[in-house]
């Protein structure tokens, strides 16, 4: 029997196929009873296949994300890759990751994502978007610009 991988080798692989949009993949790290909750639009999805066809349906197609760096806490690592997974940590079965996403209308936004493990699969995702802004001109002297978004 081979060995389980490990929630940090999950949540990897997880952020992975959601840059790529690999369906397939995301269906077989999810949890029976997955869903994944948008708070800012009050939506639930509760499946797997109504959320590919969330992603198939996208008017103008699907969205575009990319992984830059992935950071876990219990086992160290960090790769580049397509899609845009800025950071992701955790210990145990709580992780969260950040990405940027970009529209299909070329609007850019900032996501962070809170996932949540059981019995080695992803079982409970809330995700929160929203696109960048300029600082507000009064803050200037007590800042510095952060040119990476993170």
């Amino acid at each position: 029997m081979p060995d389980r991988p490990s929630n940090e080798e999950i949540v990897r692989e997880y952020a992975r196929a959601s840059a790529e949009a690999n369906l397939e993949v995301l269906s077989t790290l999810r949890h029976p009873d997955w869903t994944v909750t948008w708070p800012q639009s009050g939506e639930r999805v509760t499946s797997s296949d109504s959320y590919a066809e969330i992603i198939r349906r996208y008017p103008g197609g699907r969205p575009v994300s990319q992984v830059d760096r992935v950071v876990g806490s219990d086992d160290q690592w960090v790769f580049t890759g397509v899609g845009t997974v800025v950071r992701v940590g955790g210990t145990g079965d709580a992780w969260w990751s950040s990405w940027t996403v970009r529209y299909p209308d070329g609007q850019l936004y900032h996501c962070v994502d809170l996932v949540e493990l059981e019995d080695g699969k992803v079982f409970r995702e809330t995700v929160y978007w929203a696109p960048p802004f300029d600082a507000p001109e009064w803050r200037r002297p007590f800042v510095e610009l952060a040119d990476d978004g993170a």
